[in-house]
């Protein structure tokens, strides 16, 4: 079921920081029309460290309406809380997803047995598909290989997002996992369609929100082993994968967002709108991608 291009979508904002589901609704059909794979809602490019647990459970569920069964939708539903995280997840399930993609809990560094524990009792308690997700950049937690390999003996936990864009993470976890029934998809733009090339299962990208018809085309080129293929498109996206991070995510996807007409220019603090001084940076890599005439 969850393969290929997968979105990491924005949360759209009117100015006043509140939620433009009308957006979310364009943003929905742009994604279903360009062959996304799958919808990834309220993950951290969606703002969901600012939104309440309220809206959270809010934007997740209409979400599912809005997709209304044509491609999956993840739920982002982790936390550093286990009890929140938990309440997410349930939340999630009763909403529709498809799945829920957790994060590694974020500021309070639990050692390896402590992420073992925490990810075993969401899924032992909420039952449905999950997908661990360790991005230790913005979390100042690495969910280490051993650990996943004993979470993969978890009946519903299915996956591995690594946004580490270590490949070498990639080879390594590989080994350990064997031949198991269990996906691997790139949270790192940059790497992901070198990922995919050695035996990922696909990409739950930023650039997507901007490109998706090309991230669509190249994670299937990718994923078919051709390589001539997959670079060559992937070479038009280059600039994107690293534009798009000129300030922290979802920060210059928004703005890039707002300049395709897509949705309004707002984001909550303390995030902002992104810097005039790298306006021209990022458009240039919208024109580069197609993604701007």
């Amino acid at each position: 079921m969850f393969r290929s291009s997968m979105v990491a979508l924005v949360t759209p904002m009117h100015l006043d920081g509140s939620v433009d589901y009308q957006s979310l609704a364009k943003l929905v059909e742009f994604h279903i029309e360009n062959n996304t794979a799958a919808i990834v809602s309220m993950g951290t490019t969606g703002e969901s460290a600012t939104l309440d647990m309220d809206e959270h459970c809010e934007v997740m569920a209409r979400t599912v309406e809005m997709v209304k069964g044509r491609i999956p939708v993840i739920a982002g539903t982790g936390a550093n809380s286990t009890s929140e995280a938990l309440e997410l997840t349930r939340c999630a399930q009763q909403g529709g997803a498809d799945a829920c993609l957790l994060v590694t809990p974020y500021y309070n560094k639990p050692p390896q047995r402590g992420l073992y524990a925490h990810y075993k009792k969401i899924a032992e308690s909420v039952d449905i598909p999950q997908i661990l997700y360790n991005v230790p950049g913005r979390t100042a937690c690495d969910l280490l290989p051993e650990t996943v390999k004993q979470l993969s003996e978890v009946d519903n936990i299915i996956g591995l997002k690594d946004a580490t864009g270590d490949l070498n993470r990639l080879a390594e976890t590989q080994a350990l996992l064997g031949d198991a029934d269990f996906s691997l998809f790139s949270g790192d733009d940059g790497t992901g369609a070198e990922f995919m090339l050695r035996g990922g299962h696909g990409v739950i990208s930023v650039t997507n929100n901007v490109a998706p018809k090309a991230m669509a085309e190249m994670c299937e080129a990718a994923l078919a082993g051709d390589r001539e293929l997959a670079e060559s498109i992937n070479q038009r996206l280059t600039g994107l994968h690293s534009r798009l991070f000129l300030e922290s995510s979802p920060i210059p996807v928004k703005w890039a967002l707002f300049e395709m007409d897509m949705i309004e220019a707002g984001i909550r603090l303390p995030l902002a709108v992104l810097d005039e001084q790298y306006h021209e940076p990022l458009r240039h890599a919208m024109r580069q991608a197609g993604a701007l005439s």
